[in-house]
């Protein structure tokens, strides 16, 4: 089964069901029964045409999920346009997915979180911990926008700011996460940067870029994590780099400083670095500190106290870290960072074993586990 390949469609088949007139938390709940379908038959049967039966599937399922009285009228007028067997234009509707996603009656944060469960795959834990939330709140809070959009037409699609959003989170799951959508979300942003002469498009394109270029030395060939220091530098992507280098400076000299920019100049400052000892963390804070000013995020906050400590000593980074509350993830691991550097190994190894407990995934639990389990064999017990 080509779990990818229905990934890549489940938008567009979405797509059609809404332009079909059905609203968007039950054409969800029919694709999603496809896709369910698909999984079993497809083995034994695969499709000439993979969208074409999804749509005409999702479709029935559609119809079969809206049946009752009240309806009856409504539903024999949706029979009449039902797809006709055969082969389907392949059209791409992912990024039209995204706009119509971002509906003005939604807040931005429920757009987001919205497109990334409908479009993006993402499951409703993920997403959850992309916002820093707990799982319950992010449940209650898709389902609100579920209810919201079921009953408007998408004839006003938000607008760039909330889809750029969503595209940052999709590529910094794929990224990171469990699944693989960082390619996509690099694929999406380029049709959006063609479309529109957007400052800010152009930052997102060129962050993606530039940390895109470094994936392939993240991970050692056992699947552990390589912190950024000890990355093997050869390995990065030059030509990646250079072209979101490049696109970086077009955004900039346009004078309107936004987030995703701000974030493509640190990613940029890293990449020109020809070693981790040669990085310019001076410059590298004063660009957090535009980004500070920008977004008043505790995350770039947290970043910035680890900068600091790089740039003034691991003192000055713990007090900055100071003022950063202990719940937001990733302190801990931060601070225990910085105990290193400061020499205090006991406090740092306690650290990163609290750190690996509060871990958000397999890989950076093992990795903080076994920076404890270093620590605790160079200290005397």
């Amino acid at each position: 089964m080509d779990e990818a390949l229905l990934r890549r469609l489940t938008p567009s088949v979405l797509t059609v069901l809404v332009r079909r007139g059905a609203d968007f938390a039950a054409a969800e709940d029919a694709v999603q029964d496809a896709l369910v379908e698909a999984v079993r038959v497809w083995p034994a049967d695969p499709p000439r045409d993979a969208k074409g039966w999804l749509v005409t599937v999702a479709w029935r399922k559609f119809l079969d999920a809206t049946r009752s009285d009240t309806a009856r009228r409504r539903r024999e007028d949706r029979i009449e346009e039902e797809p006709a067997p055969g082969p389907t234009p392949a059209v791409d509707d992912t990024l039209q997915l995204y706009f119509l996603c971002a509906h003005p009656s939604l807040t931005p944060s429920s757009a987001v979180a919205l497109t990334l469960r409908a479009v993006g795959g993402l499951t409703t834990r993920q997403i959850a911990q992309a916002y820093l939330v707990p799982e319950a709140t992010m449940a209650q809070r898709i389902s609100r926008a579920k209810r919201t959009v079921s009953d408007v037409r998408f004839d006003q699609p938000g607008d760039v700011a909330t889809v750029l959003r969503v595209l940052y989170l999709v590529f910094n799951e794929g990224y990171s996460g469990d699944v693989d959508l960082a390619a996509e979300a690099i694929r999406l942003t380029r049709q959006l940067a063609a479309a529109i002469d957007h400052p800010e498009v152009a930052g997102l394109l060129a962050l993606m870029l530039l940390h895109h270029a470094r994936r392939a030395s993240r991970t050692a060939p056992d699947g552990s994590l390589v912190p950024l220091a000890e990355q093997d530098r050869t390995r990065w992507d030059t030509s990646a780099i250079a072209e979101g280098v490049r696109i970086l400076q077009t955004a900039l000299a346009r004078d309107r400083l936004g987030e995703f920019q701000a974030q493509a100049a640190i990613a940029a400052l890293h990449a020109d670095a020809p070693t981790a000892e040669e990085t310019d963390w001076v410059q590298i804070v004063e660009w957090y500190d535009e980004l500070a000013r920008l977004t008043d995020s505790p995350v770039v906050r947290l970043n910035r106290a680890v900068a600091v400590g790089e740039a003034d000593g691991p003192r000055a980074g713990l007090a900055a870290l100071a003022a950063i509350e202990d719940s937001l993830p990733r302190r801990t691991a931060a601070a225990a960072y910085l105990h290193v550097r400061a020499g205090d190994l006991t406090t740092a190894a306690r650290l990163y074993a609290e750190a690996a407990h509060k871990a958000p995934n397999l890989a950076e639990r093992d990795y903080l586990t076994r920076q404890a389990a270093r620590l605790n064999s160079r200290t005397p017990h």
